[in-house]
């Protein structure tokens, strides 16, 4: 009977330990989308990314234009008879090289454009999660989960702490 008591009351213990540990965590959440897009460094990112993006497209754009005009003209002068066939497969070897290279050339453009956001996110994520450290810190918070990512099942509204982040973003 003495075992069973004593075993009953380290357990009981043990209980009241990890129940005060619990409640004593301090969880928060933020919107990381949110802070992000409100900063002046991202709006800059953005229309960086959408000048370059304008003088690629209109870079692309004549490339096509040029490459639909030789097709025609070659078009053109084959309906006309003025090829002969080896001249014919020449030409179509050539636009099908210029079709190859506008295809590459796209595919270059995205690479551009994607580098070019990439670097320009690494500083302002870096800001971002700096903050985010010392309002945990500051606040006592062994947790702040991101609810852009998705990772949150249930959230008190009175633990986000975005505006906390936001403040100390605008310092």
């Amino acid at each position: 009977m003495m075992k069973v008591l004593l075993k009953s009351g380290l357990l009981l213990f043990a209980f009241i330990l990890i129940t005060d540990t619990v409640v004593a965590q301090k969880f928060g959440y933020v919107n990381s989308g949110a802070l992000v897009q409100d900063l002046p460094e991202m709006k800059q990112l953005q229309s960086s990314l959408e000048t370059l993006q304008k003088q690629l497209k209109k870079k692309g754009e004549a490339e096509v234009a040029k490459f639909k005009q030789e097709e025609q003209a070659a078009i053109q002068k084959k309906q006309r008879g003025e090829m002969t066939p080896k001249e014919e497969e020449e030409v179509m070897a050539k636009l099908q090289k210029k079709q190859e290279e506008i295809y590459a050339m796209g595919a270059e453009m995205e690479k551009q454009l994607a580098d070019k956001q990439n670097e320009g996110m690494e500083p302002i994520l870096k800001k971002v999660n700096e903050a985010i450290k010392a309002v945990a810190t500051e606040g006592g918070f062994q947790y702040i989960f991101d609810t852009q990512a998705g990772v949150i099942l249930y959230a008190d509204e009175t633990a986000d702490v975005t505006e906390l982040v936001k403040a100390k973003l605008s310092m």
